[in-house]
């Protein structure tokens, strides 16, 4: 899975970045393989949500990490829970949702936040974490007006989603569109090296592995080879790998005969 910006030493920060529940949830601390020529063992990184503020807190490995105490927050939206002091999975299971919470209970919430945003432990905050019921819903119909918009760009009738880090980026692949803002705006967003398939139908050009203009303004895939259209069924396997959302079904074209 790729890990969304914030994670390299860079002399820039990365951008904001949104998060699925999914992709918070992989960055627990625990160990994992990775390689297929030279497999290897590393510990992934800690991310945990408060209040839909995710901060990278691997500089808590002790407290957050595997065998600490408050190992049950890593990868987890828990500002609940920091708001309650507990550690319990009925305080954890509910996402975002803190609204129940007193303003004795939130107040302690916020504490917690600005304790993380600075002293004591100053951890990066990456992004933000997005519901599963905020994100559209993958059986919806994405317009081609609307897919042209969301090239993660501002410009005028684009807003920031209540909720998201940053604008969503979405790109068509095989007739699925995916919202590759949850982990890929360094990759895709304005001024990236793949920024020339965002708020594409990016098929074609995705199969001839092209950067050229001309194969996201022709997207017809009938000619494709054979070994084109494995190249991207590969990119679909690995768009879905790294959990980028898929947010709708393209609209069909209309026919002009």
């Amino acid at each position: 899975m790729q890990r969304p910006p914030g994670t390299d030493d860079h002399d820039e920060p990365d951008p904001p970045c949104n998060f699925t529940v999914a992709q918070l949830r992989h960055f627990d601390g625990r160990e994992e393989t990775v390689g297929k020529k030279t497999p290897r063992t590393v510990q992934r990184e800690i991310y945990l949500s408060v209040n839909g503020i995710v901060f990278n807190a691997s500089e808590g490995r002790k407290e957050f990490g595997p065998g600490g105490p408050f190992e049950v927050y890593a990868g987890r939206e828990c500002g609940t829970a920091l708001a309650k002091g507990s550690v319990e999975e009925s305080d954890l299971a509910d996402g975002c949702r803190v609204q129940s919470l007193t303003d004795e209970e939130r107040s302690e919430m916020e504490g917690w936040i600005e304790k993380f945003s600075g002293l004591p432990w100053d951890y990066p905050v990456l992004g933000r974490l997005v519901r599963d019921d905020a994100i559209p819903p993958s059986d919806g119909i994405v317009s081609r007006d609307e897919l042209a918009l969301r090239d993660g760009s501002s410009r005028e009738g684009v807003s920031l989603p209540e909720g998201y880090a940053s604008l969503p980026i979405y790109i068509c692949a095989s007739g699925k569109v995916y919202d590759v803002s949850f982990g890929g705006v360094t990759f895709y967003g304005p001024g990236g090296p793949y920024g020339c398939f965002a708020g594409k139908d990016a098929s074609r050009a995705l199969a001839k592995m092209s950067l050229d203009p001309a194969d996201t303004d022709d997207t017809s895939v009938e000619n494709l080879t054979e070994k084109e259209r494995k190249v991207l069924a590969d990119w679909i396997k690995t768009y879905e790998r790294k959990g980028y959302p898929c947010v709708g079904r393209l609209e069909e074209k209309a026919d002009t005969r």
